[in-house]
């Protein structure tokens, strides 16, 4: 994948809150002028997202952007790089079931120290339509003994 494949959009919710959506940019054809598909990988909101905000605020830091950028007005969505999404897009479909912040909190220290290689397997198994699922059901007893 290239650069910039992935975006986190901001999605706003009653009120002032809002939720945020990891969105992958799939590859488009430039001969027929085609737009980009995308795909939703992942949405997030409340308790979980209030738990893992410190790497939501690490990845929209190194787009340029700052903390304050992450409000329920923004219409532009960051650009991601793709380790920086993979991993957050795994920490993101870990945690969002979960109520225990104990275990959320495993998941997402967990996430920050494994190795590429290993983010990159989980991400490709925990976001399959097929077996995501049970994959990530799997990557969440392993990591927090759910």
């Amino acid at each position: 994948m290239r650069k910039g494949a992935f975006e986190l959009h901001v999605a706003p919710l009653a009120g002032r809150q809002y939720g945020l959506a990891l969105i992958q940019i799939l590859g488009a054809s430039a001969a027929r002028n085609e737009d980009p598909e995308q795909r939703l990988v992942v949405r997030i909101w409340g308790s979980a997202m209030q738990a893992v905000f410190d790497r939501i605020v690490e990845a929209v830091k190194a787009t340029g952007g700052r903390a304050s950028d992450i409000r329920a007005e923004r219409k532009a969505p960051f650009p991601l790089d793709e380790e920086r999404a993979v991993r957050l897009g795994l920490l993101f479909l870990a945690i969002k079931p979960l109520r225990k912040l104990a275990r959320m909190e495993a998941i997402r220290d967990a996430t920050a120290t494994m190795s590429a290689e290993e983010a990159y397997y989980w991400y490709s198994k925990c976001s399959s339509p097929v077996t995501g699922r049970r994959a990530t059901k799997a990557f969440r007893i392993l990591l927090a003994q759910e």
